[in-house]
């Protein structure tokens, strides 16, 4: 699979699917994100994010790519969660849009 859409510490890649809802997968890697903590962070606001966005008909993965916070900051807190939450919503609508552009290139 090719990456979808990027963003400063997330990647997004996605396919079309034969079902009516769009499913998601995640890839946290303990290299990015060391505490558990920041992982299960990541993981929940991916969920959310995707939750809201009603893609239809995508499988979509992200992958963290690069670390969200360094060792001596805290693992999570207000300021990362609305940093990763902004960026996750610019990921995946950016590849909302990059994938209807596709559709409508191929329906033509």
């Amino acid at each position: 699979m090719r990456p979808c859409a990027r963003t400063e510490h997330f990647v997004i890649y996605a396919r079309p699917n034969q079902l009516k809802q769009a499913r998601l997968g995640i890839v946290a890697a303990k290299r990015f994100a060391p505490r558990a903590v920041t992982r299960n962070t990541v993981k929940r606001l991916c969920r959310e994010v995707f939750r809201q966005s009603q893609l239809s008909g995508l499988d979509c993965v992200i992958r963290l790519s690069s670390p969200p916070n360094a060792r001596h900051q805290p693992a999570t807190g207000m300021s990362l969660k609305q940093m990763l939450y902004r960026e996750l919503t610019q990921l995946v609508g950016q590849c909302g849009k990059s994938q209807k552009k596709k559709a409508s290139s191929k329906a033509s």
